[in-house]
């Protein structure tokens, strides 16, 4: 199908750019053309002077009656540029020479002459007094000058109408590159929106400003991707996770309905049974509600120096109480001066998140180690037990919301607090990473140092 010139933008590009190339060109032209003709028009001027002094000084050096024998030996020479003499008497009757013109003012003039086949023609001349009564006249038919003008401008011409040639197939091919290349991009989007959300735009070998773009597209695309999945991953596993409490309520609702109208006491059971289901369901949506905050990056204008150290020591010593109620033990090694920039109130949350995992995927007699260090220019907050582990396999799905290993389905929790961990870690430049430590498992949350951390 032939694309439509005028709506095709490509096509426009293209040509208003072989326009500007060829109005560029005609430009050029003009000023060479110029600059061409006012240098042969000196040159020529320059002759003329050259030969009127010439003659000038002869008139006055030699015998007067030379003059007339020595205008006639030029005009008789086959000179390529033979000049044109003529002496006038003040009448304005020519005395000597052949050129056939009325007599001129002094200096330059441009003049009308009649030439050998008694047609009028131009000239340039030179016209200077040898005396009271006598003016010299000499002059250069400009024909050979317009020659060189006419030659200039038939290479020129035919060279503009090449430039404009080559412009115009530049033009189309230009314009067919780039309506290939954003057809391509268009094809690419019109898919997706048809519902094939895994295509991808086309991105070529030569890595130029399509690839470039493509490559931004795709990206932006797979983050949409990852987005999508999330939600629909969310959506399932809200629906999931509802179905058990909510379930549950309605059954214990149904089965104690009978029993509120004769026992206060049974009442009063449902009741609360009722607002712990119900309780629990707002903690679901708390948590969740709480992660897209995070992800949505709406709490990092509060970002404010964060001390670390005493950060985490806080939370060993807030939680080593309840470690070791329930027979595991908690130690921890916190180096000191550790500063990062962030929300502490989400980091706090974060390390608790990590230090209730450990305490509730772990079986009794484990012992739980809470270590701070700066690594480089990042501060790890490790927590690490020596529990059963997670299989390297199973450690990437482990921060996936509502994710939860088959080990862990017996426990309480709805499988959002690595999640949130993960999303607290991402939001403050860092990044949450899983060891195996032989047995057990290493959590570490990496967060870029301050300045005034790095420093000491």
């Amino acid at each position: 199908m032939m694309p439509d010139w005028r709506s095709s933008a490509s096509y426009r590009i293209a040509f208003v750019y072989a326009a500007a190339f060829a109005l560029g060109t005609v430009l050029l032209g003009v000023i060479i053309y110029s600059a061409m003709h006012i240098a042969f028009s000196r040159q020529l001027d320059a002759m003329i002077s050259d030969e009127a002094r010439t003659l000038v000084s002869q008139y006055h050096s030699d015998d007067r009656g030379e003059l007339a024998e020595a205008i006639a030996q030029r005009e008789l020479s086959k000179s390529r540029n033979q000049l044109l003499y003529a002496v006038f008497a003040p009448d304005g009757s020519r005395v000597m020479g052949s050129l056939k013109a009325a007599r001129p003012a002094l200096g330059f003039n441009d003049l009308i002459f009649v030439d050998t086949h008694n047609r009028s023609d131009t000239a340039r001349g030179l016209a200077i007094d040898l005396s009271s009564r006598q003016r010299l006249l000499v002059a250069a038919d400009r024909e050979w000058l317009e020659r060189i003008d006419q030659t200039i401008l038939t290479v020129f011409g035919f060279g503009f109408l090449g430039v404009c040639a080559l412009g115009v197939v530049g033009a189309i091919i230009l314009g067919a590159y780039l309506r290939r290349r954003l057809q391509a991009l268009g094809a690419g989007a019109m898919a997706i929106t048809a519902g094939n959300v895994r295509t991808r735009m086309p991105v070529g070998p030569r890595r130029d400003e399509f690839d470039r773009l493509a490559i931004a597209l795709n990206v932006m695309l797979d983050r949409n991707q990852d987005l999508l999945d999330n939600l629909r991953n969310v959506t399932s596993g809200v629906a999931h996770e509802l179905r058990t409490p909510l379930s549950r309520l309605r059954n214990r609702l149904e089965s104690g309905g009978f029993e509120v109208a004769s026992s206060r006491a049974q009442a009063a059971v449902v009741i609360d049974d009722a607002i712990g289901g119900i309780d629990e369901v707002l903690a679901l949506f708390a948590a969740i509600l709480r992660i897209a905050e995070i992800e949505g990056g709406e709490t990092s204008s509060r970002f404010v120096p964060v001390d670390l150290s005493q950060l985490a020591t806080e939370l060993a010593e807030g939680y080593a109480p309840a470690v070791s109620d329930d027979g595991r033990k908690l130690l921890w090694s916190v180096e000191p001066g550790l500063t990062v920039m962030g929300d502490r109130e989400l980091i706090a949350q974060a390390g608790a998140n990590l230090l209730e995992n450990a305490q509730l995927h772990t079986p009794p007699a484990t012992l739980i180690k809470l270590s701070l260090a700066a690594v480089g220019a990042y501060v790890c907050l490790t927590i690490k037990d020596n529990g059963q582990g997670v299989a390297k396999a199973d450690r990437s799905r482990i921060v996936e919301r509502f994710k939860r290993l088959e080990t862990s389905r017996s426990k309480v929790g709805h499988g959002l607090g690595l999640s949130l961990v993960d999303a607290v870690a991402r939001l403050h430049g860092g990044r949450l990473a899983f060891d195996d430590c032989s047995p057990g498992l290493a959590a570490t949350i990496e967060l870029p140092r301050t300045e005034r951390s790095q420093s000491r």
